[in-house]
């Protein structure tokens, strides 16, 4: 699988974090990895199964633990940690960095910061976010909207009505994230995140009017820049005979970067409207996830009822 970095100077914008100490062309270096790590035990002098790649992390409790020691004993210690060739060592809560720190960081080419946060949100902020820079991704083609809350993924052959069925979504107050193509991410072990690519943001290709700017004509409300993918619908062209779900008991999954996402086959012909079908599978999927599941209930009701019928005869 691809990986992906992020250049330094796009965390340190991010964070406005406050430089203190960096070699010529830091900005511009990568950082590759999504590890973030507090190097208590490092500190000390334990680096088996060490990540040099994570940004390391030096909150209260590491200072504390490295003010303790004697002026050479930090230098020591600060030297074995730079050595490592580290991407960023961040101070949390506003902690001035030692000079033993800053002359070990300018010896072995290292980057030192600081932020005002505490180091467990920071450390959250940081994850998520290079979880989101650094993610496998992978572009698909179709359209992702937002529907009740609910990011959903519309596919289907080209002309099949993905892009109307979006522009009516938009117009019953619904938002367009991305049409024809759809950037999507890994961002976490049970979550993807879809946007559109850079250069057709916001637009929208309408057979026989063309390209629409979606937020210029709808307004600001009606697009959003990114979005989770909660369902996959599949639009295909109604075929007789062939045997759709009419049940929805059995819950179908798509597999993408390997986490699987709810799909269901949405049947296109004249007189449906997609719209519609559209918002209320957003609406009975976020009931789905509530715990709620009619057509198991009805199921359920059946079989509880075919079974009082079988009892009372019996007696």
């Amino acid at each position: 699988m691809e990986k992906y970095s992020v250049k330094m100077h796009q965390i340190i914008s991010e964070f406005n974090l406050e430089l203190m100490y960096g070699p010529d062309g830091y900005l511009e270096r990568d950082i590759s990895s999504t590890g973030v790590n507090r190097p208590a035990l490092q500190l000390t002098g334990f680096y088996d199964y060490f990540d040099n790649d994570s940004i390391q992390v030096i909150g209260r409790v590491e200072y504390a633990y490295l003010h303790g020691l004697t002026s050479l004993q930090r230098q020591q210690s600060l030297d074995r940690l730079f050595q490592e060739k580290i991407p960023l060592v961040v101070y949390t809560r506003g902690i001035e960095p030692s000079a033993e720190c800053l002359e070990a960081a300018r010896r072995h080419g290292g980057v030192v910061c600081r932020t005002q946060d505490s180091a467990s949100a920071f450390i959250a902020a940081l994850s998520a976010a290079l979880n989101v820079h650094l993610g496998p991704r992978v572009t698909i083609h179709g359209g992702l909207v937002e529907v009740y809350g609910e990011g959903i993924l519309l596919l289907g052959d080209s002309g099949v009505g993905k892009s109307e069925t979006a522009i009516e979504l938009v117009k019953r107050g619904h938002r367009l994230i991305a049409d024809d193509a759809v950037d999507i991410k890994r961002v976490s072990a049970k979550s993807l995140v879809g946007s559109a690519p850079e250069m057709i943001r916001y637009f929208i290709e309408l057979r026989g009017i063309g390209i629409i700017d979606v937020r210029r004509i709808f307004g600001m409300g009606s697009v959003k820049p990114t979005e989770k993918v909660d369902l996959i619908i599949h639009l295909e062209q109604w075929q007789d005979g062939k045997p759709y779900d009419r049940m929805g008991i059995d819950d179908k999954m798509t597999d993408i970067l390997g986490i699987k996402v709810p799909s269901l086959v949405v049947p296109v012909r004249p007189g449906r409207n997609l719209a519609v079908i559209i918002e209320v599978a957003a609406m009975n999927n976020r009931n789905k996830k509530m715990g709620h599941n009619a057509a198991r209930e009805l199921a359920d009701k059946q079989y509880a009822s075919l079974l009082a019928q079988q009892n009372s005869k019996q007696q």
